[in-house]
Protein backbone atom coordinates (compact mmCIF):
# COMPACT_ATOMS: atom_id res chain seq x y z
CA UNK A 1 0.00 0.00 0.00
CA UNK A 2 2.80 2.40 0.90
CA UNK A 3 4.47 1.61 -2.42
CA UNK A 4 1.26 2.44 -4.33
CA UNK A 5 0.90 5.79 -2.51
CA UNK A 6 4.51 6.71 -3.32
CA UNK A 7 3.99 5.90 -7.01
CA UNK A 8 0.76 7.95 -7.14
CA UNK A 9 2.50 10.91 -5.48
CA UNK A 10 5.31 10.77 -8.04
CA UNK A 11 2.78 10.74 -10.91
CA UNK A 12 1.01 13.80 -9.46
CA UNK A 13 4.32 15.67 -9.07
CA UNK A 14 5.33 14.94 -12.68
CA UNK A 15 1.92 15.92 -14.02
CA UNK A 16 1.96 19.18 -12.07
CA UNK A 17 5.43 20.13 -13.29
CA UNK A 18 4.40 19.37 -16.90
CA UNK A 19 1.56 21.88 -16.76
CA UNK A 20 3.30 24.48 -14.64
CA UNK A 21 6.20 25.31 -16.97
CA UNK A 22 4.07 26.16 -20.04
CA UNK A 23 1.78 28.26 -17.84
CA UNK A 24 4.67 30.47 -16.75
CA UNK A 25 5.96 30.70 -20.33
CA UNK A 26 2.56 31.81 -21.64
CA UNK A 27 2.30 34.51 -18.98
CA UNK A 28 5.74 35.81 -19.96
CA UNK A 29 4.82 35.80 -23.64
CA UNK A 30 1.59 37.65 -22.88
CA UNK A 31 3.49 40.28 -20.92
CA UNK A 32 5.90 40.77 -23.83
CA UNK A 33 2.98 41.26 -26.22
CA UNK A 34 1.40 43.81 -23.90
CA UNK A 35 4.72 45.67 -23.58
CA UNK A 36 5.04 45.78 -27.37
CA UNK A 37 1.51 47.14 -27.72
CA UNK A 38 2.35 50.07 -25.44
CA UNK A 39 5.79 50.80 -26.87
CA UNK A 40 6.31 53.84 -29.10
CA UNK A 41 8.15 52.66 -32.21
CA UNK A 42 10.59 55.21 -33.69
CA UNK A 43 12.27 54.37 -37.01
CA UNK A 44 15.85 55.62 -36.73
CA UNK A 45 16.73 57.72 -39.79
CA UNK A 46 13.72 55.98 -41.29
CA UNK A 47 13.70 52.20 -41.43
CA UNK A 48 17.44 52.37 -41.96
CA UNK A 49 17.98 48.66 -41.52
CA UNK A 50 16.06 48.16 -44.75
CA UNK A 51 16.86 51.23 -46.86
CA UNK A 52 19.54 53.94 -46.99
CA UNK A 53 19.26 56.19 -43.95
CA UNK A 54 17.67 59.64 -44.13
CA UNK A 55 16.30 59.08 -47.64
CA UNK A 56 12.71 59.11 -48.79
CA UNK A 57 13.05 55.35 -49.38
CA UNK A 58 13.86 54.78 -45.70
CA UNK A 59 11.09 57.11 -44.52
CA UNK A 60 8.56 55.44 -46.81
CA UNK A 61 9.60 51.98 -45.59
CA UNK A 62 9.03 53.11 -41.99
CA UNK A 63 5.60 54.42 -42.94
CA UNK A 64 4.67 51.16 -44.66
CA UNK A 65 5.90 49.22 -41.62
CA UNK A 66 3.59 51.34 -39.45
CA UNK A 67 6.23 52.85 -37.17
CA UNK A 68 4.85 55.57 -34.90
CA UNK A 69 7.61 58.07 -35.75
CA UNK A 70 10.38 58.58 -38.24
CA UNK A 71 13.55 60.12 -36.84
CA UNK A 72 15.17 62.76 -39.08
CA UNK A 73 18.64 64.29 -38.75
CA UNK A 74 18.58 67.94 -39.84
CA UNK A 75 21.62 69.92 -40.99
CA UNK A 76 22.08 73.00 -43.17
CA UNK A 77 23.73 73.54 -46.54
CA UNK A 78 26.14 76.31 -47.51
CA UNK A 79 23.25 78.35 -48.85
CA UNK A 80 21.13 77.92 -45.71
CA UNK A 81 18.79 75.11 -46.80
CA UNK A 82 17.69 72.40 -44.36
CA UNK A 83 18.44 68.82 -45.40
CA UNK A 84 18.19 65.34 -43.88
CA UNK A 85 21.61 63.78 -43.27
CA UNK A 86 23.33 62.33 -40.23
CA UNK A 87 27.08 62.76 -40.64
CA UNK A 88 28.67 66.19 -40.86
CA UNK A 89 30.41 64.94 -44.03
CA UNK A 90 28.88 63.27 -47.07
CA UNK A 91 31.61 60.63 -47.34
CA UNK A 92 29.90 57.63 -45.70
CA UNK A 93 26.40 57.85 -47.17
CA UNK A 94 26.97 59.33 -50.64
CA UNK A 95 29.38 59.13 -53.54
CA UNK A 96 30.78 62.54 -52.63
CA UNK A 97 33.37 63.83 -50.19
CA UNK A 98 33.63 66.79 -47.86
CA UNK A 99 31.61 68.65 -45.26
CA UNK A 100 27.86 69.06 -45.55
CA UNK A 101 28.19 72.78 -44.92
CA UNK A 102 30.48 73.22 -47.93
CA UNK A 103 27.77 72.14 -50.39
CA UNK A 104 24.92 74.21 -51.76
CA UNK A 105 21.54 72.48 -51.92
CA UNK A 106 21.81 72.06 -55.68
CA UNK A 107 25.26 70.50 -55.35
CA UNK A 108 24.39 68.13 -52.53
CA UNK A 109 21.26 66.86 -54.26
CA UNK A 110 23.34 65.76 -57.22
CA UNK A 111 25.01 63.14 -55.03
CA UNK A 112 23.91 59.50 -54.93
CA UNK A 113 22.73 58.83 -51.37
CA UNK A 114 21.49 55.27 -51.94
CA UNK A 115 23.97 53.29 -54.00
CA UNK A 116 26.20 52.60 -51.01
CA UNK A 117 23.36 50.64 -49.36
CA UNK A 118 22.40 48.57 -52.39
CA UNK A 119 22.19 48.85 -56.17
CA UNK A 120 18.38 48.96 -56.03
CA UNK A 121 18.66 52.31 -54.21
CA UNK A 122 21.12 53.93 -56.61
CA UNK A 123 20.02 57.46 -57.40
CA UNK A 124 18.35 58.17 -54.06
CA UNK A 125 19.16 61.74 -53.13
CA UNK A 126 19.43 63.70 -49.90
CA UNK A 127 15.96 65.13 -49.25
CA UNK A 128 15.19 68.58 -47.91
CA UNK A 129 13.61 68.93 -44.50
CA UNK A 130 10.61 70.60 -46.11
CA UNK A 131 10.18 67.67 -48.50
CA UNK A 132 10.05 65.23 -45.61
CA UNK A 133 7.57 67.17 -43.49
CA UNK A 134 5.36 67.98 -46.47
CA UNK A 135 5.21 64.29 -47.40
CA UNK A 136 4.58 62.85 -43.94
CA UNK A 137 2.84 65.54 -41.87
CA UNK A 138 -0.32 64.06 -40.40
CA UNK A 139 0.63 60.55 -41.58
CA UNK A 140 3.37 59.57 -39.13
CA UNK A 141 5.11 61.18 -36.18
CA UNK A 142 8.26 63.23 -36.78
CA UNK A 143 11.20 63.07 -34.36
CA UNK A 144 13.46 65.88 -35.56
CA UNK A 145 17.08 65.89 -34.44
CA UNK A 146 19.04 69.12 -34.71
CA UNK A 147 22.33 67.51 -35.72
CA UNK A 148 25.59 69.22 -34.75
CA UNK A 149 23.64 72.44 -34.26
CA UNK A 150 26.80 74.27 -33.16
CA UNK A 151 28.00 74.12 -36.79
CA UNK A 152 24.90 75.82 -38.14
CA UNK A 153 24.07 79.11 -36.43
CA UNK A 154 20.37 79.85 -36.84
CA UNK A 155 19.30 76.27 -37.56
CA UNK A 156 16.79 76.41 -34.70
CA UNK A 157 15.09 79.44 -36.25
CA UNK A 158 15.09 77.80 -39.70
CA UNK A 159 13.37 74.67 -38.38
CA UNK A 160 10.88 76.74 -36.40
CA UNK A 161 10.12 78.87 -39.45
CA UNK A 162 9.49 75.80 -41.62
CA UNK A 163 7.10 74.33 -39.05
CA UNK A 164 5.30 77.60 -38.36
CA UNK A 165 4.85 78.26 -42.08
CA UNK A 166 2.85 75.02 -42.23
CA UNK A 167 1.00 75.67 -38.96
CA UNK A 168 2.79 72.68 -37.45
CA UNK A 169 4.03 74.54 -34.38
CA UNK A 170 0.86 73.75 -32.43
CA UNK A 171 0.44 70.05 -33.06
CA UNK A 172 -2.89 68.70 -31.89
CA UNK A 173 -1.74 65.09 -31.93
CA UNK A 174 1.65 65.63 -30.23
CA UNK A 175 3.27 63.86 -33.17
CA UNK A 176 6.22 66.24 -33.50
CA UNK A 177 9.26 66.12 -31.19
CA UNK A 178 12.55 68.01 -31.50
CA UNK A 179 15.74 66.73 -29.88
CA UNK A 180 19.50 67.27 -29.89
CA UNK A 181 22.74 66.31 -28.20
CA UNK A 182 23.36 70.07 -28.07
CA UNK A 183 21.30 70.92 -25.01
CA UNK A 184 21.68 74.66 -25.48
CA UNK A 185 20.13 74.18 -28.92
CA UNK A 186 17.22 72.31 -27.33
CA UNK A 187 16.64 75.22 -24.96
CA UNK A 188 16.72 77.68 -27.82
CA UNK A 189 14.33 75.60 -29.91
CA UNK A 190 11.93 75.18 -26.99
CA UNK A 191 11.81 78.95 -26.56
CA UNK A 192 10.88 79.31 -30.23
CA UNK A 193 8.42 76.41 -30.25
CA UNK A 194 7.00 76.15 -26.72
CA UNK A 195 4.07 73.93 -27.76
CA UNK A 196 6.26 71.25 -29.32
CA UNK A 197 7.74 68.58 -27.01
CA UNK A 198 11.54 68.57 -26.89
CA UNK A 199 14.12 66.03 -25.80
CA UNK A 200 17.74 65.95 -24.72
CA UNK A 201 19.90 63.22 -26.22
CA UNK A 202 22.45 61.65 -23.89
CA UNK A 203 25.49 59.57 -24.77
CA UNK A 204 27.26 57.08 -22.53
CA UNK A 205 29.00 59.92 -20.67
CA UNK A 206 25.64 60.64 -19.00
CA UNK A 207 25.52 57.22 -17.30
CA UNK A 208 25.86 58.92 -13.91
CA UNK A 209 23.43 61.75 -14.54
CA UNK A 210 22.25 63.22 -11.23
CA UNK A 211 18.73 63.96 -10.06
CA UNK A 212 19.66 67.64 -10.09
CA UNK A 213 20.70 67.44 -13.73
CA UNK A 214 17.51 65.61 -14.66
CA UNK A 215 15.47 68.26 -12.86
CA UNK A 216 17.29 70.95 -14.86
CA UNK A 217 16.61 69.15 -18.14
CA UNK A 218 12.94 68.87 -17.19
CA UNK A 219 12.63 72.67 -17.11
CA UNK A 220 12.78 72.69 -20.92
CA UNK A 221 12.69 69.05 -22.08
CA UNK A 222 9.95 66.46 -22.12
CA UNK A 223 12.25 63.56 -22.98
CA UNK A 224 15.60 62.24 -21.79
CA UNK A 225 16.71 59.96 -24.63
CA UNK A 226 19.91 58.07 -23.77
CA UNK A 227 22.17 55.55 -25.40
CA UNK A 228 20.54 52.21 -24.67
CA UNK A 229 23.72 50.92 -23.01
CA UNK A 230 23.25 53.17 -19.98
CA UNK A 231 19.58 52.33 -19.44
CA UNK A 232 18.80 50.70 -16.09
CA UNK A 233 15.59 50.26 -14.15
CA UNK A 234 16.82 52.87 -11.72
CA UNK A 235 17.58 55.42 -14.44
CA UNK A 236 14.17 54.93 -16.04
CA UNK A 237 12.49 55.45 -12.67
CA UNK A 238 14.46 58.64 -12.02
CA UNK A 239 13.69 60.05 -15.45
CA UNK A 240 9.99 59.34 -14.93
CA UNK A 241 10.16 60.86 -11.46
CA UNK A 242 11.60 64.03 -13.02
CA UNK A 243 8.51 64.21 -15.23
CA UNK A 244 10.13 63.14 -18.51
CA UNK A 245 9.75 60.16 -20.83
CA UNK A 246 12.54 58.03 -22.29
CA UNK A 247 13.17 56.87 -25.87
CA UNK A 248 16.58 55.07 -25.87
CA UNK A 249 18.66 54.58 -29.05
CA UNK A 250 19.64 52.62 -31.17
CA UNK A 251 18.20 49.08 -31.22
CA UNK A 252 19.56 46.80 -33.93
CA UNK A 253 18.72 43.33 -32.54
CA UNK A 254 15.64 41.67 -31.07
CA UNK A 255 17.58 40.95 -27.88
CA UNK A 256 18.27 44.67 -27.39
CA UNK A 257 14.59 45.46 -27.89
CA UNK A 258 13.52 42.78 -25.43
CA UNK A 259 15.91 44.16 -22.83
CA UNK A 260 14.35 47.62 -23.13
CA UNK A 261 10.83 46.17 -22.93
CA UNK A 262 11.80 44.90 -19.49
CA UNK A 263 13.19 48.28 -18.42
CA UNK A 264 9.77 49.97 -18.82
CA UNK A 265 10.97 52.64 -21.25
CA UNK A 266 8.35 54.66 -23.13
CA UNK A 267 9.60 54.10 -26.67
CA UNK A 268 12.47 52.65 -28.65
CA UNK A 269 14.52 54.21 -31.44
CA UNK A 270 15.46 51.43 -33.86
CA UNK A 271 16.84 50.71 -37.33
CA UNK A 272 14.42 47.77 -37.53
CA UNK A 273 10.80 48.66 -36.63
CA UNK A 274 9.82 44.98 -36.71
CA UNK A 275 11.72 44.42 -33.46
CA UNK A 276 9.43 46.85 -31.65
CA UNK A 277 6.24 46.81 -33.69
CA UNK A 278 2.80 47.04 -32.12
CA UNK A 279 0.95 46.76 -35.43
CA UNK A 280 0.86 43.91 -37.95
CA UNK A 281 3.71 44.32 -40.42
CA UNK A 282 3.15 43.62 -44.11
CA UNK A 283 6.14 43.06 -46.36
Amino acid sequence: MTRKIAILSLIVMISTSMFTVPAFASISDAQTVQQQKKMVNIAHRGASGHAPENTMAAFEKAFVMKADYIEIDVQMTKDGELIAIHDTTVDRTTNGTGSVGDYTLEEIQQLDAGGWFGPEFAGERIPTFEEVIDTYRGKIGLLIELKSAELYPGVEEKVAEALMKRNMHKPNNKKIIIQSFNHASVQQSKALLPNIPHGVLAGTSWANVTDEQLAQFATYADFFNPNMNIVTDELVDRVHHAGMKMYPYTVRTQEQANNLFERNVDGIITDFPEYVYKHPVKN
